[in-house]
């Protein structure tokens, strides 16, 4: 008997406290429906780790049964993106360049802290290489396709992530967001994904992108999974209340992250508004004029293609030829930064952040379209260079502004039914994680149709 179906880490919970399931039950079937995707020529996995997902499964019954649970995650099932260090597995980030690595010695702090949680870790999921793309893509270890579409895009750079939730292959994802890479992928595959503020989440252990602007998080079925993989993964308290939305005050602009917004994108974030209104929530337009300045601040490559550089630089001069030639193209755009360049960027950072604390000061959140376009197909990027970056650059215009401001984000479903999945971005500031969450919990709820003004 499937014991799956589609529902939240709070639902399986509930079933194992119950002994409706076993933790080894719902492992088995997420494996076999892993297998069964790789069968049938699908990515989302690089590998499985079946026999030691099942020996911590029988464990987390074991434990169960003597009255030790030490969390709602204890015998839930989760994936691990590729670049996150699990002892004795080698991360090699979907890269060539790195697979022949040595296994890692202990587990990243991530990782560690869903294992304390009581976690089980069913296998290592596909991205981009290194991370460096919004679209999924990935020449090496194949691209995983939409599960709403077979022809487009999961969405990048945690697209093995986001399709193990999609498929039921895991009850939830960790990954990371350094320009969207968690909130595209939830995005296009009509998922709740959560980019906590950069700091509340350890990165030791994880292969990087960029220092300055990496963070890890949680892709799921609900605002609920995320808060609580975002519980285990900060060790932060998260409050499981829903925010009254009558009375909130919610803004959106339409400068930078407002224009060349595809039609259903914008049908769908349009709808979204017409609904807080009606649940009485104050929604505002304002002007963000400075937003407009990013592409020239980041026009030499930004702080990712800088720090990306200086990581990256020995392993591109001994492997540079095993790596995706298109990621190994923006990592050397770092190569022609010099330091003043590099500061310049840190610089109009903090004078951007300072601007929006002062922009954003009169609302509860900030509200966009996650994406500003619908998943795209995968054959024109796979043809074409010059497609492929300028529909990468789209993809992630939007989610990126958060990270550059240091903040905090989800991104929420909300498409019609029978249409494609669009996201809707709910942000915050630094450290605005518990209220974005909170809030989330009720703007879900009403676009679900079960919320209250």
């Amino acid at each position: 008997m499937d014991v799956i179906g589609k529902k939240t880490i709070r639902e399986l919970a509930a079933d194992l406290v119950a002994g409706r399931i076993t933790s080894v039950a719902l492992t088995q079937q997420m494996l076999a429906r892993a297998e069964a995707h790789r069968a049938q020529g699908g990515f989302a996995y690089v590998s499985l780790d079946g026999e030691q997902a099942l020996a911590e499964a029988r464990a987390s019954d074991a434990a169960r049964a003597a009255g030790w649970v030490p969390s709602p995650l204890a015998g839930i099932p989760v994936s691990i993106k590729d670049l996150f260090d699990v002892k004795g597995q080698v991360s090699s980030a979907a890269s060539l360049a790195l697979a022949g690595g040595p296994p890692a010695d202990v587990d990243a702090g991530a990782v560690a802290r869903l294992r304390a949680a009581g976690a089980v870790l069913l296998g290592r999921t596909n991205m981009s290489e290194f991370a460096f793309s919004g679209l999924g893509l990935n020449p090496h270890y194949g691209t995983p396709r939409n599960p709403h579409d077979g022809a487009r895009v999961a969405g990048g750079s945690t697209s093995g992530g986001a399709v193990t939730v999609a498929l039921d292959m895991a009850a939830g994802a960790l990954g990371t967001d350094t320009g969207g890479s968690i909130r595209i992928p939830s995005a296009f595959c009509g998922l709740t994904g959560f980019k906590p503020t950069a700091a509340s989440v350890s990165l030791a252990g994880a292969v990087p992108l960029s220092r300055s602007l990496d963070s890890a998080g949680p892709i799921a079925h609900s605002v609920d999974c995320c808060a609580i993989l975002y519980a285990a993964l900060s060790g932060k308290e998260v409050a499981d209340g829903v925010s009254a939305l009558k009375g909130l005050r919610f803004g959106f602009t339409l400068d930078y992250v407002g224009t060349h917004v595809e039609p259903q994108v914008q049908r769908a974030f349009d709808a979204a508004l017409d609904k807080l209104r009606q649940a009485g929530a104050l929604v505002e337009r304002f002007d963000f004029p400075e937003l407009l300045e990013l592409p020239g601040i980041n026009g030499g490559g930004g702080l990712v293609a800088a720090e990306a550089w200086h990581w990256h630089r020995a392993l591109l001069e001994e492997k540079g030829a095993q790596y995706d030639q298109r990621v190994a193209a923006r990592i050397r755009r770092g190569q022609q930064q010099g330091a003043a360049d590099y500061i310049d960027v840190l610089d109009a950072r903090a004078r951007l952040i300072a601007i929006a604390q002062q922009r954003l000061a009169p609302f509860d959140a900030w509200l966009m379209p996650s994406v500003a376009i619908l998943a795209p197909e995968v054959a024109p990027l796979e043809a074409d260079d010059a497609t492929f970056f300028a529909t990468n650059g789209l993809v992630l215009r939007n989610a990126s502004v958060i990270n550059f401001l240091d903040g905090c984000a989800l991104s929420l479903p909300c498409h019609a039914d029978g249409e494609l999945p669009v996201g809707l971005g709910i942000c915050g500031l630094a450290g605005a994680d518990d209220t974005v969450l909170q809030i989330g919990r009720a703007v879900e709820a009403l676009l679900r149709g079960s919320g209250k003004e």
